[in-house]
């Protein structure tokens, strides 16, 4: 390791520990970078510039966070919990399946794993709360762990950072988050199945069947965004990023013109917080473009791999590794930061050792997505803290359980490449 990358990481871990946003430290400790390795420091703003002009799809970030917020500002959101509520709100541990559900088909939406927990999360955990049929520190823990399948299935913002650092397909990547978020929304119902007849949790009145098809109705045109986005990209209609402003433009169709539930204001406000989530990604995808610049001229990238092959170690102990090395990493960096500089050292390896970056793709954000439930750094727990003031300590110990269930879930798709890869081969993929 050279001086420069040795003065370049200790400035970046030292403005770390002081408090200093991770995009911020990445962005400082690369001037040192240039600095002391002699090189004109122009290039970082150079770096900056050519990556997101080169880098068309992250369009689809900014505009999938504008859908999410949108949808939250409107009432579409409470339509998707009366369906939810119809369907599983009968069974024992009744609201958390509705809680587990209703990600389930938000994800389908937004591509966000906090806004899933800060639009539909807030409402099903006062649901949750109310008149005390649940703890309210396990509905915070249930919501945390249902927000984690938002990345999952597509759309999904995340994957849409993997595929510019892996020059993997978006549409492929896409299609295999099915059947893993499908599998996490499992083996979380029945962690909460478990759970509810532990605490003894009474059963919610059965929906009477006649109100089932109103209930369907009334939701129908927001179940139906999923099935839009997909058949666009997957049908040749559209680019994955294209399908992001259709996402974006048909949440604000339904919420001003089908319900008529948002007002100017609110659509300003809501407009306004998409522009902040949007700068706020869009400052730590910077920094890591100057910083994958910095890796890339250190050959860090050639180095792990040699020393991967020199170790001889297999893929699934490969895959195994890399991804305990994620879960250490996820006690202190959030997705973003860990897919854009962490990630892209693992994938010469990966083409050496024959590994699916589909599958490796796939994986790597389960277990980034678990990392946001885990503490000290879990973001999603401080999120749903913030927008409900359950005391965190609580949320923390409730949300251990779901954490165990997600990670076996994680194992069963490393351990079976299959159950990501099935479906995009079925799509025709080839890897």
């Amino acid at each position: 390791m050279s001086l420069a990358l040795t003065l370049c990481l200790v400035t970046v871990l030292l403005l770390a520990a002081f408090g200093t946003p991770v995009s911020f430290s990445m962005i400082i400790g690369a001037i040192v970078y240039l600095a002391v390795s002699g090189q004109d420091l122009a290039l970082a703003g150079e770096q900056i510039i050519q990556g997101f002009y080169n880098s068309f799809i992250l369009l689809a970030v900014p505009l999938f966070i504008a859908a999410a917020n949108i949808m939250n500002a409107g009432s579409i959101t409470d339509r998707l919990l009366q369906f939810c509520v119809a369907m599983v709100g009968h069974f024992r541990g009744g609201l958390g399946h509705v809680n587990i559900v209703s990600s389930l088909i938000f994800s389908g939406m937004s591509g966000s794993a906090v806004a899933d927990a800060a639009g539909v999360g807030r409402v099903i955990i006062n649901m949750m709360t109310k008149d005390g049929r649940y703890p309210p520190a396990y509905a915070a823990a249930i919501t945390a762990a249902s927000a984690t399948i938002g990345p999952i299935i597509p759309p999904s913002i995340p994957m849409v950072i993997y595929a510019l650092v892996s020059d993997t397909s978006i549409g492929y990547l896409f299609i295999a988050g099915l059947v893993p978020g499908l599998l996490m929304g499992v083996v979380l119902m029945g962690m909460n199945t478990y759970m509810a007849t532990k605490m003894n949790i009474v059963k919610e009145p059965r929906t009477p069947v006649k109100d089932i098809p109103r209930i369907t109705f009334r939701a129908l045109p927001t179940l139906l965004m999923p099935a839009i986005l997909l058949f666009g990209i997957y049908g040749g209609v559209t680019t994955p990023t294209e399908a992001a402003a259709v996402a974006a433009a048909y949440a604000l169709l339904l919420a001003a013109v089908v319900y008529r539930s948002i007002s100017l204001k609110q659509l300003y406000a809501a407009l306004k917080e998409s522009a902040y989530s949007s700068a706020s990604v869009g400052l730590v995808i910077g920094s890591a473009l100057i910083f994958n610049y910095i890796i890339a001229t250190e050959n860090v990238p050639t180095a792990i791999a040699e020393l991967i092959n020199q170790a001889d170690l297999s893929p699934l102990a490969f895959l195994l590794l890399v991804n305990l090395i994620y879960l250490l990493l996820g006690f202190l960096l959030d997705a973003t930061t860990v897919i854009l500089v962490i990630v892209p050292l693992f994938i010469p390896a990966c083409r050496e050792l024959g590994i699916d970056l589909v599958h490796f793709g796939v994986i790597t954000i389960v277990n980034l997505m678990i990392g946001l439930i885990t503490p000290p750094y879990g973001v999603l727990l401080f999120v749903i803290n913030g927008t409900t003031k359950i005391p965190l300590a609580g949320i923390i110990k409730q949300v251990i359980p779901f954490i165990f269930v997600l990670l076996g879930a994680l194992m069963i798709m490393i351990l079976t490449p299959d159950v990501v890869l099935y479906v995009p081969r079925l799509m025709g993929y080839q890897g």
